[in-house]
């Protein structure tokens, strides 16, 4: 079932300076519960980081406030909803305050997790990879979904384009 708060599901992990800052949908039952992004076991997010060669380990979900030490950042569309994207209310999206987080903290790239998420903040449908539009100077990527429930659409191949692109704009520590 759904959950909706009057205050964050999951803090944004937003600062000016970040070179890329990922942005999913809604938490999740399990990262609502445990207050973690990418929580449930299935989810392959963290290790798509790892892999793509974003961190240079792998993180667990708890460890989601290292990643800015990587200059990478974490938000969603739906901050007071958790659940899955087919159960969340049609209002649940709120791509106006995503666009102000984004034009406030300024990232050299957005990634949307999914096209469903870049499709809730850019109002059309978009497919993988680096886009021509951007949110003022933020240029904007779409991913695979790394979702459990999403494994049929599961590649790589965008995620290691996106890091290849991050390194051209961060130097990794």
């Amino acid at each position: 079932m759904p959950r909706r708060t009057d205050r964050p599901i999951l803090p944004d992990l937003l600062q000016p300076g970040l070179a890329l800052v990922f942005c999913g949908t809604a938490a999740g039952r399990r990262s609502a519960a445990e207050r973690a992004y990418y929580a449930h076991p299935g989810n392959l997010f963290w290790r798509a980081l790892f892999e793509a060669g974003l961190t240079p380990r792998l993180l667990a979900p708890a460890e989601f406030p290292q990643l800015s030490r990587y200059g990478i950042g974490l938000t969603d569309l739906a901050k007071r909803h958790s659940g899955n994207d087919d159960e969340l209310p049609r209002d649940a999206f709120d791509a106006p305050a995503l666009v102000a987080r984004i034009e406030r903290h300024a990232p050299r790239l957005l990634a949307f997790t999914s096209k469903n998420a870049a499709r809730g903040a850019l109002g059309h449908a978009a497919g993988y990879g680096l886009l021509d539009e951007t949110i003022g100077g933020t240029r904007l990527f779409v991913l695979p979904s790394p979702s459990g429930q999403a494994r049929g659409h599961w590649d790589l191949a965008p995620w290691l384009a996106l890091s290849e692109l991050y390194r051209s704009i961060h130097t990794v520590p």
